[in-house]
């Protein structure tokens, strides 16, 4: 089996000049890459105490679900506003163009839960932050967060400075 690297296509100057795509379907769309992603992203979590994976839309519930399963651990989604059938609470967050919402189901996180967050990439952080702050308001404490791939020249860490994150691959640029 190839380094998880290796099933990453980049796509120079997408979605601008300069930038450089990292294409999370490439992973998916092989057998082996997608095995090892779902692996090197689980094996992040040895020796966390945690009791719900929560994950957004759509990638995080393609990584974070079988995550789950393989913990045997319940799987929270985050969704867009408006997809969700029942009581929900809701953030509004920054865009690097724009604003966002995304909600939770009210009851999905109990006070106390040790949750870790699931995602694809990491670019400035924002959604992140956004789910953070859901599951720190309805009582949880987030106790990791892993993302496949981090774009380490977004600083997005940064901004979860306060928070235990680890990325599988880290790329130094856009």
């Amino acid at each position: 089996m190839k380094p998880i690297e290796e099933y990453v296509v980049s796509i120079p100057d997408f979605p601008e000049q300069g930038v450089i795509f990292r294409d999370v379907t490439s992973v998916l769309q092989d057998a082996e890459g997608l095995h090892l992603a779902i692996d090197k992203m689980q094996e992040k979590l040895d020796g966390i105490d945690f009791d719900v994976v929560a994950g957004p839309e759509s990638r995080g519930f393609i990584f974070g679900v079988p995550i789950a399963y393989n913990m045997k651990k319940p799987f929270v989604p985050v969704r867009k506003k408006g997809k969700l059938p029942r009581e929900t609470v809701s953030i509004e967050y920054e865009l690097e163009y724009g604003t966002a919402s995304i909600e939770m189901h009210k009851d999905s996180i109990k006070p106390g839960q040790r949750v870790v967050i699931i995602d694809d990439l990491i670019a400035t952080g924002g959604t992140t932050e956004a789910i953070i702050k859901l599951i720190e308001g309805m009582g949880g404490e987030v106790a990791r967060i892993i993302f496949l791939m981090e774009l380490a020249g977004l600083k997005g860490r940064e901004r979860l400075k306060d928070y235990d994150v680890d990325s599988v691959i880290i790329y130094p640029g856009k």
